[in-house]
């Protein structure tokens, strides 16, 4: 078992297939996505091969929810995660037929499970060393960890994906554990985190029973509370300007204890929240938006976003809904491959752009 900066062998081909991995803040589960790409007269082209979502066990849910309380179980979680994702791998590639001698490489991007990067911090588990040895194919992973030991937010690192593979949109909206957007400013491309969503929407909602709130239906029952609306309006984080970046951290410093201040039903809190996430993406979009993650599923917010933002909102098929994280962090493994820029200091803050992740080899 090899750990390399470089791959030992440089693919001539201008067509890769790769397997891009994502877990996200939500723990729905490990998304797989295989893709193929190639290059036509220097523009970057993708297939989507086949998909899948691993959800999570609760006994693993559980883990990954509470990582971050027991930092000295880390070394362990971080090897077990890595043998679960291979796992997964393995059972993608004989689910859909794939060959696993024609995949170029796995991109994993990990669970994150500590993301301070005002203290140079920021952990994704998953080893990807351990994912190699199992699956024997190489392995790009630990796609942060580089940026922000330079200064750099470590996040979000995908608007280089947007920049390359939908640049035919405005700006794009992604809406997951938090939301993030990126956009093309005067020859640079500019990111950020707006606000959380489903870390919070997804956490509130499990306190009626339920994993997430389908179709917005809890929030479309709910009221709006204006204490409390107000209240998470006025949240510092709001007022800065890029390059930042949200995590757990600060939903626990600042989200939480404002939700506990307010003793009023849960579908209000729901209903609050949402209607917060709406104010907020509606302050920043504006032109063609192309929106992905599991809040595109939200009727409730995609119906009010769309009444309350002069923004031209779309919503493409569920594929690409589910999936473009996946797809575009197999991408950032693909720049990493041939040693191409994948993190642009216009978004993350660093002092360069660079080149980042590490490749282990089976």
């Amino acid at each position: 078992m090899k750990n390399a900066n470089f791959p030992a062998e440089m693919s001539k081909s201008r067509t890769y297939l790769v397997l891009g991995l994502m877990s996200g803040t939500s723990l729905d589960g490990l998304d797989i996505a295989a893709c193929r790409f190639s290059k036509n007269n220097d523009v970057w082209v993708y297939e989507i091969v086949a998909t899948s979502c691993y959800q999570y066990s609760d006994e693993w849910k559980d883990r990954l929810r509470l990582a971050h309380n027991d930092l000295s179980k880390i070394a362990l979680l971080d090897h077990d995660f890595g043998d679960l994702s291979a796992r997964y791998v393995l059972d993608f590639i004989q689910t859909h037929e794939l060959n696993a001698t024609e995949i170029d490489f796995i991109a994993s991007h990990g669970h994150t499970i500590l993301h301070q990067p005002e203290l140079h911090k920021t952990l994704q588990i998953g080893c990807g060393r351990v994912m190699a040895e199992i699956c024997q194919i190489p392995v790009v992973y630990d796609f942060r960890s580089a940026d922000v030991e330079m200064g750099g937010q470590g996040a979000p690192l995908v608007p280089i994906g947007d920049q390359l593979l939908f640049n035919e949109y405005d700006q794009c909206l992604n809406l997951g554990g938090f939301s993030n957007m990126s956009y093309d400013s005067y020859g640079k491309r500019i990111a950020f985190d707006i606000c959380p969503v489903n870390f919070v929407l997804n956490q509130l909602a499990s306190v009626l029973g339920e994993s997430y709130d389908k179709d917005g239906k809890i929030a479309r029952s709910g009221r709006l509370n204006q204490s409390l609306f107000h209240s998470l309006e006025s949240l510092e984080y709001y007022q800065m300007q890029p390059p930042k970046s949200l995590g757990r951290e600060w939903v626990e410093a600042y989200v939480y204890p404002l939700l506990h201040q307010f003793n009023i039903p849960v579908e209000d809190q729901i209903h609050t929240m949402t209607m917060h996430v709406v104010s907020q993406l509606s302050k920043v979009l504006n032109g063609n938006v192309l929106v992905t993650g599991g809040g595109a599923k939200n009727t409730f917010m995609m119906e009010t976003l769309k009444e309350k933002s002069s923004a031209n909102i779309h919503i493409p098929d569920e594929h690409l809904i589910d999936y473009k994280e996946a797809i575009v962090f197999a991408f950032l493994g693909l720049l990493r491959w041939r040693n191409n820029v994948n993190i642009l200091s216009s978004v993350t803050g660093a002092p360069r752009d660079h080149c980042a992740g590490q490749i282990a080899l089976p």
